[in-house]
């Protein structure tokens, strides 16, 4: 009996062995079809990142200077005038900016072939040995100085101070926006540098600044007052509306700027204005209503809600930085201040009430602003203001349709200039 029970307990022991080996193989197997899953989803990723960069190259405009890609709105032909020059000119009247404002906006998409490759002694000596007397701005990208080229042409030298990846990235990332989109509402790239560790980036001079500093003077005072009038301000609106319209619809995938605010709108010595600073810029989808998911990035107070809540991004995102800065030209007051009276620290929360309504829009405007607009056109322009930042994305217009928009409105006040030099915009409740 006892040679049974033994012969039993043998067999179960062998049994509990059996049974933990099998064990054993299964949870291996498991663990390499999981490593197996992850070197899977690893190689995805770097494929799709090819595929990614690959498509980049693709759908911009070539380097070698060949023809721009399908644009997805036809363009009419450009005015006589245009067809001889080949281009726009940025400083050209206010006027173009109203009747022939759809044909003006003659896209030229350059080759790299007039961008130059600067050394860093070249820009060294162009800048003064980037003295502090040269400065002219600070950004979150680095330090900007005014510069001189040999030939005699005013710079402006962006030394780039973000270490590391993602400096280098943006820095890549502007270089190669910049190298091959060309519109007379985008701030154009004269030439780059990096050498030694140092990046730097050469820009048109822009003799009047950032938009930003105009809208507020002396800021921190009491007594800066902007000394920006209701035209300059509509004609500024206008032809910022128009850089992104043409990174948006003209450029296949659409690229979506992603740090759109009124510091990143420069003003040349006429006050013609132009879009700036693409260090964030983002390829979109080229799918209809796809978005690019990425962490969140950009400015306080400008970030689209839905951007800022998911990482969804997409050309409404955009959008919604534009409406913020049309209502910075509206009401004087910059996006986030919580200095302000209890309701009133962020810009749009405060405005978006009042924006539709034709009683209180009058009492958001900016004070300086009195007596320069008519309350018919300053309703538009609030009506135009409310769209963009609709907390639903979905909701928000093209960029397409806010040019359309405002085009009649800086059209008929030019008009009205040309016919009456002294002509007041009238201030009653019509």
């Amino acid at each position: 009996m006892s040679d049974a029970g033994g012969a039993g307990a043998g067999a179960g022991e062998e049994y509990k062995r059996e049974e933990s080996v099998a064990l054993l193989v299964i949870v291996s197997l498991a663990a390499l079809s999981l490593l197996s899953l992850i070197a899977a989803f690893a190689y995805y990723c770097y494929i799709t990142r090819k595929v990614s960069r690959r498509q980049q190259s693709l759908y911009l405009p070539k380097r070698s200077g060949s023809p721009p890609a399908p644009t997805p709105r036809a363009l009419p032909p450009p005015p006589p005038q245009q067809q001889q020059q080949g281009k726009e000119s940025p400083s050209s009247n206010s006027a173009s900016d109203g009747a022939g404002a759809a044909a003006s906006m003659a896209v030229v998409v350059a080759g790299e072939r007039g961008v130059q490759v600067f050394s860093y002694r070249q820009l060294h000596a162009a800048t003064g040995g980037f003295g502090r007397a040269h400065m002219v701005g600070q950004g979150s990208f680095g330090t900007v100085y005014r510069g001189v080229l040999p030939d005699g042409r005013k710079v402006a030298v962006k030394l780039m101070d973000r270490p590391g990846k993602q400096g280098e990235e943006e820095f890549e990332m502007e270089v190669e926006l910049l190298s091959r989109l060309r519109s007379p509402y985008l701030l154009g790239l004269i030439g780059h540098c990096s050498e030694g560790g140092h990046r730097l980036l050469v820009y048109e001079f822009m003799a009047n600044g950032g938009l930003q500093e105009h809208l507020y003077p002396n800021r921190g005072s009491c007594g800066g007052i902007s000394k920006l009038d209701w035209d300059t301000r509509m004609r500024i609106a206008l032809q910022a509306a128009k850089g992104l319209e043409y990174l948006h619809e003209r450029v296949n995938p659409p690229v979506i700027h992603r740090d759109f605010k009124s510091s990143n709108i420069l003003l040349d010595k006429d006050f013609h204005a132009r879009v700036s600073d693409f260090g964030l810029a983002k390829l979109g989808s080229d799918k209809a209503g796809g978005h690019v998911s990425t962490r969140v990035l950009g400015t306080q107070g400008y970030v689209a809600p839905e951007y800022a809540l998911t990482g969804h991004l997409t050309t409404k995102s955009d959008v919604y930085s534009y409406g913020v800065v049309l209502l910075e030209l509206l009401t004087g007051r910059i996006p986030v201040d919580m200095k302000r009276p209890p309701g009133e620290g962020v810009l749009v929360n405060w405005a978006l009430p009042m924006l539709t309504d034709r009683e209180k829009v009058v009492r958001i405007l900016d004070p300086a602003l009195e007596g320069q607009y008519s309350l018919k056109d300053a309703v538009q322009v609030a009506a135009i203001a409310a769209m963009c930042v609709q907390p639903e994305a979905d909701y928000r217009p093209l960029m397409a349709d806010v040019v359309q928009s405002l085009v009649p409105l800086v059209k008929n006040r030019s008009a009205q200039k040309a016919c009456n030099p002294n002509v007041q915009a009238s201030k009653s409740l019509d």
